[in-house]
């Protein structure tokens, strides 16, 4: 079969596609034939040699793919060959084949075609695992950072279909447009200080839960923006991994400072988020409610082209490799 291999640590042209042997099925496991792979930050951070896959993982990047079920294995139930699926993945999706734990394999949102289908499955399970991690109610307001990339488009309909009031930040007016069509209550460019805008939108309150992208760079006045009792999540790190926390700040508020990853977490965690998934957002999806973010599509030899994209400021929605 035909993956995408990384020559050496470094930019997208040390991507490159070679011949791998089809993976062999473990017990539990489905072989799913990839139609697309979404392409994702960590998939960037994984090409650079920042982020390497958990041990017994396949070396191929690649987070999330869809197709059709190829084979399946002892002790699976419920999959049989020619099924459409999309599965969320540890690795390998840059591929023809992957093998999956059946736990993490769902069937798509109704509705959806299966290309666009490759790009909804990370992005769902990291913003419901995550606002379930800080348990996002209604009537609270959400600062989402990035609300045109892959998780913070979903991540503001998501929100607003909880209830919750939605702040976001992004980089430019046509930027600024596209988040308050996905339901934004306030849009605000993060070149400015948007710390003072949150605390102006809010009036002077703050939010009630903020998820990061960014990491470092965003901490103090990520802090600085919690409300009372108020959550912060950080699930990325584009801006950095080490920054100054104001402990005392942290404690008149009463405030939490988490951060969670996906990739690393047991099988059995992934099957039941996947499994939430299923039931809560795919509903959303193919009634419209919740709408799969604008996508670019390249075929599997352009994989260099797409992280370009990806990487580039001008990137809106999900990326996406047709294979």
């Amino acid at each position: 079969m035909r993956v995408v291999s990384v020559t050496a640590p470094g930019g997208p042209e040390n991507l490159t596609i070679t011949e791998a042997p089809t993976p062999e099925l473990r017990p539990g496991e489905v072989l799913v034939k990839v139609a697309a792979a979404g392409v994702n930050r960590a998939d960037l951070l994984q090409r650079q040699g920042y982020y390497p896959p958990p041990a017994g993982t396949s070396e191929v990047i690649g987070l999330e793919v869809s197709g059709t079920i190829a084979a399946v294995a002892n002790e699976v139930d419920g999959w049989a060959p020619g099924d459409p699926c999309v599965a969320l993945l540890a690795g390998g999706g840059y591929a023809e084949y992957v093998a999956v734990p059946s736990g993490q394999v769902i069937t798509p949102p109704a509705g959806i075609d299966l290309i666009t289908a490759a790009g909804l499955i990370e992005v769902a399970a990291t913003v419901v695992s995550n606002f379930d991690h800080v348990h996002l109610v209604a009537g609270e307001t959400v600062l989402i950072h990035g609300g045109t990339g892959g998780i913070g488009s979903f991540a503001i309909q998501y929100a607003k279909a909880l209830g919750a009031t939605v702040i976001t930040t992004a980089g430019s007016r046509a930027k600024l447009d596209l988040c308050r069509e996905f339901g934004a209550d306030h849009a605000i460019d993060y070149h400015d200080d948007w710390a003072a805008a949150v605390a102006e939108a809010t009036g002077g309150r703050g939010a009630d839960v903020i998820l990061d992208v960014m990491g470092a760079a965003y901490l103090e006045p990520n802090v600085a923006s919690l409300a009372v009792d108020g959550r912060l999540v950080v699930i990325g790190l584009q801006g950095g991994r080490k920054g100054t926390l104001d402990l005392n700040r942290l404690l008149s508020k009463r405030a939490t400072v988490t951060a969670t990853s996906l990739r690393f977490r047991p099988t059995t965690q992934k099957a039941a988020i996947c499994a939430a998934v299923a039931e809560r957002v795919w509903p959303l999806i193919s009634s419209g409610a919740i709408r799969p973010a604008p996508e670019t599509r390249f075929a599997l030899d352009e994989v260099a082209q797409a992280h370009r994209q990806l990487e580039s400021g001008d990137n809106i929605g999900k990326v996406l490799l047709v294979v």
